[in-house]
């Protein structure tokens, strides 16, 4: 709930504030400067090869797509989508697609965004060298090319519902006059991953490694002026130092508050805070990684074992994780798909609690506690693995110790690794893990599974390198079918599968709310990505503070 006024100021002060903004060039509401506070650092701000969502939330301040998805989130069909780069677009047939660009589209170094680019980012986001997480999602697109300057054309491999989604909400494009002359192998560490030069509503300003991404506004951006003149993205310790920051006025804008009851309350209580409630499309597991840390040509030692994974999972009582670490803001998932998703159901079968279950599965695959202290062994092998979970995730560390309590009541002794998110990230992706806690936040196509939960993902987001051909015979399958209900069973029985062989435990589902300061106006937050209309907010010249006069002319 909003509040009707924020933090007492001196009055004095404030006008004489709000004065100098207007002289300073405020009178036409563009100033203000948003700091937004987080607990994890973006790893690489070039989106064919960035993995963090927090990279991919800055990636969308400074870059643009071709067009977007619309706030209905609807990914079938045209309808609902809204031109960015693109001024237009049509089937020339059911396999071609012509898009036309603005032709007063710029990138921030002041070169025309052209077909050329198109074609380009889609060449990188294809190339193994790359190893781009969004390649599986572009499997369907045969060619992208530039017919001129202003028209680009997608020719895809078949016919499905999907098409102008995929040509549009994958790839933020790039500047092929920076990066063309780049060899691939080398792209995600080059220097334009921590200086991008993008086409979007904000300029790279600096970034300095631990603190803080600054962004300017780009007053020619295609789409107009954006509301904000400035951007700062503080990246702190943790959750929780983050949550200081803001309830200190430090910061505008926490996209989680803490998942905690008392939190929400403190944020309520703040009469410079509301809390604005969202569902995201995210939710956290613990995956299991079927190939040896040690040596990836061999299984893992534990976790290539269907029934053990099973048996971890039905010892798993996520409901009371659920209400020890987040009260009433998280639900349990139904398996790896999210509530906003157009398919979501909760009668797809899946793994329930039953503890006794568990201890009598484990039994039968010759796990017993022969020493009597508390932990099973078979062998000489010890029922026991490390569980990575990252620093910047108070409910994933929260979580991970009920977890932890649950499993040792079964005899599983599970040893919790707190690591930086991205070390996590790093070993996660290099295979250099037994389990870790994960977090997917996924996009408005159910089609998002694939590079999750299919051999098309191996390589990218699949870390557990999970592969079942019958799951993957069936989401192909349902992403062909235009009828949504029989898609929809298709969708059903691929996730049904996947529950069964529990390549993972789907831990909570969150039900979030962002902590935003009273002096921001125009705030909406869309579910898939929360700064998808960032360009579009404002702040009150009515309540400037001391950081909204830096950079106001």
């Amino acid at each position: 709930m909003r509040r009707s006024s924020p933090r007492l100021l001196v009055t004095a002060a404030l006008t004489a504030l709000t004065a100098c903004a207007a002289e300073r060039g405020c009178p036409d509401r563009w100033c203000g400067t948003l700091v937004i506070v987080t607990g994890a650092e973006a790893d690489v701000l070039l989106p064919a090869v960035t993995s963090s969502n927090v990279a991919k939330e800055l990636s969308e301040l400074v870059f643009s797509r071709l067009a977007d998805v619309g706030s209905d989130l609807n990914s079938l069909g045209d309808s609902g989508f809204v031109p960015l780069l693109a001024e237009s677009w049509r089937f020339e047939d059911s396999l071609t697609l012509r898009v036309t660009l603005r032709s007063t589209a710029r990138w921030h170094d002041g070169e025309p965004v052209r077909a050329a680019d198109v074609a380009f980012t889609f060449d990188v986001h294809q190339d193994p060298r790359v190893n781009s997480p969004a390649a599986p999602r572009l499997r369907h697109i045969a060619t992208v090319t530039a017919r001129d300057s202003l028209t680009t054309v997608f020719r895809f491999r078949e016919v499905y519902p999907e098409q102008l989604f995929d040509a549009t909400y994958h790839m933020w494009i790039l500047p092929r006059h920076l990066l063309d002359t780049v060899p691939r192998e080398r792209l995600a560490a080059h220097p334009f991953g921590r200086r991008p030069v993008g086409s979007g509503p904000f300029r790279f300003v600096r970034w300095n490694a631990g603190q803080f991404v600054e962004l300017a506004a780009d007053s020619g951006y295609v789409l107009g002026r954006p509301g904000l003149r400035r951007i700062v993205w503080r990246f702190t310790p943790d959750l929780l130092t983050a949550f200081t920051q803001l309830l200190a006025g430090e910061a505008d804008l926490l996209q989680v508050i803490p998942p905690r009851p008392e939190d929400l309350a403190r944020v309520d209580s703040a009469p410079h805070l509301r809390a604005i409630p969202y569902r995201v499309p995210a939710y956290s597991y613990i995956g299991f990684n079927f190939r040896d840390p040690a040596n990836p040509e061999r299984p893992h030692p534990l976790f290539a074992d269907r029934e053990l994974r099973r048996a971890l999972a039905l010892a798993v009582d996520r409901q009371a994780v659920v209400r020890a670490v987040f009260g009433g803001f998280a639900e349990v998932p139904v398996g790896p798909l999210t509530r906003p998703l157009a398919i979501w159901s909760d009668t797809i079968p899946g793994l329930s609690f039953d503890s006794a279950g568990a201890r009598r599965l484990l039994d039968r695959l010759g796990w017993r506690d022969a020493d009597g202290d508390g932990i099973r062994e078979r062998g000489r092998r010890r029922l026991q693995f490390e569980l990575l979970v990252p620093t910047s995730s108070a409910g994933r560390v929260r979580s991970a110790q009920v977890i932890q309590d649950q499993l040792r009541r079964v005899g599983v002794a599970m040893q919790i690794a707190e690591v930086d998110f991205n070390v996590m990230l790093s070993r996660a992706g290099a295979g250099r893990f037994d389990a870790f806690f994960g977090g997917r936040q996924q996009d408005p196509s159910p089609a998002s599974i694939l590079e999750e939960w299919t051999a098309d993902g191996i390589g990218s987001a699949n870390y557990q390198r999970y592969v079942n051909p019958e799951v993957d015979r069936l989401v192909h399958q349902a992403m062909r079918i235009r009828d949504p209900a029989q898609a929809r069973t298709l969708w059903h029985r691929a996730i049904a599968m996947i529950n069964a062989d529990a390549p993972a435990v789907w831990v909570y589902e969150p039900s979030v709310s962002a902590g935003v300061h009273t002096r921001l106006e125009n705030v909406t937050i869309r579910p898939d990505l929360w700064t998808a209309t960032v360009w579009t907010w404002r702040v009150d010249p009515t309540q400037l503070i001391a950081r909204d006069r830096v950079g106001v002319n």
